[in-house]
């Protein structure tokens, strides 16, 4: 049951280096991140999947020199829009219309979309964008975690040294959030084992009938 798989996971702290994911699951995670939900269905970022040690060793040290980055197999680097532009909404509509057909209603949809999304600074609608992404952040943490697939979220690193590395902004992209994934080392882990602590139900939800 998904809720047993995600009392299983926990933010590991340390990962055996001499233990791989398997790939089918890493495509398996890559795909609930291609099908998490997106306001209107825009998937406003791009994902890189890195597994180039050299490379991962250089995001480490803009990352505090967390040793999840190494350690781990793979590193995912989730990279949201710097902007929204009338080019980035037309390959989405031409994308749909591609898959399902012309649509005037689909037209006029995305058209009503530049026209409330085009005005607004960069920074309102990267904000945006960035929230998309941990969308599918989200379902990649759940996704390693049916798996059993360990996995660390990570903020905290240094986001435009990470652009650097990777040429994002090149790109037209911001980078927003890090997922290594590799397995969990059988020592040295201060956090594993320990007791998940959480709100308790009538402290975090609200019911309004």
């Amino acid at each position: 049951m998904m809720l047993d798989k995600l009392n299983w996971r926990y933010a590991v702290k340390k990962m055996d280096p001499e233990q791989s994911v398997p790939e089918e699951k890493v495509e398996k995670i890559l795909e609930a991140i291609r099908f998490a939900p997106t306001s209107s269905g825009v998937q406003p970022f791009e994902v890189f999947v890195i597994t180039n040690p050299e490379l991962r060793a250089r995001i480490q040290e803009t990352a505090y020199g967390q040793p999840q980055i190494t350690e781990g197999s793979h590193l995912l680097v989730f990279a949201a829009w710097d902007n929204y532009t009338a080019e980035r909404i037309d390959a989405v509509l031409a994308a749909n219309e591609a898959a399902r057909g012309p649509s005037e209603t689909l037209a006029a949809y995305y058209e009503r979309l530049k026209g409330m999304y085009l005005p607004r600074t960069e920074d309102v609608n990267h904000g945006h964008a960035a929230r998309q992404a941990y969308i599918a952040f989200g379902f990649a943490l759940a996704a390693a975690a049916e798996l059993e697939v360990d996995s660390t979220p990570m903020e905290g690193f240094e986001p435009e040294k990470v652009d650097e590395l990777l040429g994002l902004r090149e790109k037209g992209l911001r980078s927003v959030t890090l997922l290594p994934l590799g397995v969990r080392a059988a020592e040295g882990d201060w956090l594993q084992g320990m007791a998940k602590v959480r709100k308790p139900s009538e402290e975090l939800f609200t019911v309004i009938a």
